[in-house]
C-alpha cells in the first residue's frame, strides 16, 4: 500500500505556503505599525481613509436622521420645534460668551486705568455635535461632526455653555477627534480668579476631577476658588471657566499640595460643543500682565494620536 498520494503531497505544499504567507504578513504588519509609531508616516493615509469612510458614516446615520425628520414634520407644532432649536443654539452661544464675565470683571479693575478700555467679549464660534465617544474608560476622547472642511484646525479649543471641554487633536476632514480636559494625557494652564495664581490643571481619568499637582505648600488656594484659563500657550483663550477647587490636602513632609477641582463643564453629559478661535490680543495681555506664576509657562499638552507622552 502506498504511504502517500500525489494529491496529499500537493496539499502539504500548499499548506506550508499559506503558513509562510501568514508569517510574512504578520512581520510586515508589525514593521508598518512600528514605523508609523516612531515617525507617523501613515498620518496622511489615515486622514484619507477617514475622509473616505465619512459617506459610510452618513449612510449608517441616515435611518436615524430620517426618523427624526419624519417625526418633526408630522408633529402639529413643527414651527415651535424649529423655533426652539434656533433659540437653543443662540442660548448656547450667548452663555459661552457671558461665562467670561467673572474673569473680565477682575481684569477690568486692574487694566482700566492703564488701557482705558475693556476686554471684548465674543469672537468667532462654531457649533459642533458629538458623533461618538471613546468607550475606553482610560481615554476621554470624543468625535465631533466638524473638520478642516469647516475651517477647524488641530489644537482648537472646545467649550460648552458652562466651561472648557477640551481641544481638537486629530483632523478627519469632515469630522475631528477631540481630547477632553479630564483625559490623563491632557494639561492646560489655569489661574485662580481670586489672586491670579497660575498653575497647571491635569486630567485624572475621572470626569468629575482635575488635579493641580504643582502648587507649593505655601500657595494661596482655598476651597471654592474658581479656575479660569490663563491664556498661556495660545490654545485656550484666557478667562474661560475651567473648574472650582473642592479638595486640598498635603502632608507635612511633602513639597506640594494635593489639590483637586471639579470641572465646570459636565463632560459626561455634553451633546453639543462650541469651537472657538483664539484672540491674539487677549492672549498677549494674559502673558504680559501675569504675576506670581507657580509653574513655568507651558502650552497645553496635546498627545499625538499614537499615545506618546508629550
Amino acid at each position: 500500500m502506498a504511504l502517500s498520494r500525489p494529491d496529499s503531497d500537493q496539499r502539504a505544499i500548499r499548506n506550508t505556503s499559506y503558513g509562510l504567507r501568514t508569517v510574512m504578513l504578520c512581520i510586515l504588519s508589525v514593521a508598518i505599525m512600528a514605523l508609523d509609531h516612531n515617525n507617523d508616516h501613515l498620518k496622511d493615509v489615515r486622514r484619507v481613509l477617514s475622509a473616505s469612510v465619512h459617506p459610510i458614516r452618513l449612510i449608517i446615520d441616515a435611518p436615524f436622521a430620517l426618523g427624526h425628520w419624519i417625526g418633526d414634520n408630522v408633529a402639529t407644532r413643527s414651527a415651535l420645534t424649529e423655533e426652539n432649536r434656533r433659540l437653543h443654539k443662540q442660548n448656547l452661544i450667548q452663555s459661552a460668551r457671558l461665562q467670561r464675565q467673572v474673569a473680565l470683571e477682575a481684569e477690568n479693575a486692574r487694566l482700566r486705568a492703564l488701557l482705558d478700555s475693556t476686554a471684548k467679549v465674543g469672537g468667532r464660534v462654531l457649533i459642533a455635535e458629538i458623533l461618538s465617544i471613546d468607550m475606553n474608560p482610560f481615554r476621554h476622547r470624543i468625535t465631533i461632526n466638524k473638520g478642516s472642511s469647516d475651517g477647524m484646525f488641530v489644537g482648537q479649543a472646545l467649550i460648552d455653555a458652562d466651561g472648557i471641554v477640551g481641544q481638537v487633536v486629530r483632523d478627519q476632514v469632515f469630522s475631528a477627534e477631540a481630547l477632553l480636559i479630564t483625559d490623563i494625557d491632557h494639561a492646560l494652564p489655569v489661574e485662580i480668579v481670586r489672586n491670579r495664581l497660575r498653575t497647571i490643571a491635569v486630567g485624572t481619568g475621572d470626569f468629575d476631577r482635575l488635579s493641580l499637582p504643582f502648587l507649593p505648600r505655601n500657595a494661596d488656594v482655598i476651597d471654592g476658588d474658581s479656575l479660569v484659563t490663563s491664556g498661556l500657550g495660545g490654545t485656550f483663550p484666557p478667562g474661560y471657566p475651567v473648574g472650582v477647587v473642592n479638595r486640598i490636602t498635603g502632608g507635612s513632609g511633602e513639597p506640594f499640595l494635593s489639590v483637586s477641582a471639579q470641572p465646570a463643564a459636565s463632560l459626561n453629559r455634553i451633546r453639543e460643543v462650541l469651537l472657538i478661535w483664539p484672540d491674539p490680543a487677549a492672549a498677549q495681555r494674559a502673558v504680559t500682565a501675569g504675576e506670581n506664576p507657580v509653574a513655568p509657562p507651558a502650552a497645553e499638552a496635546i498627545v499625538p494620536p499614537t499615545g506618546a507622552t508629550p
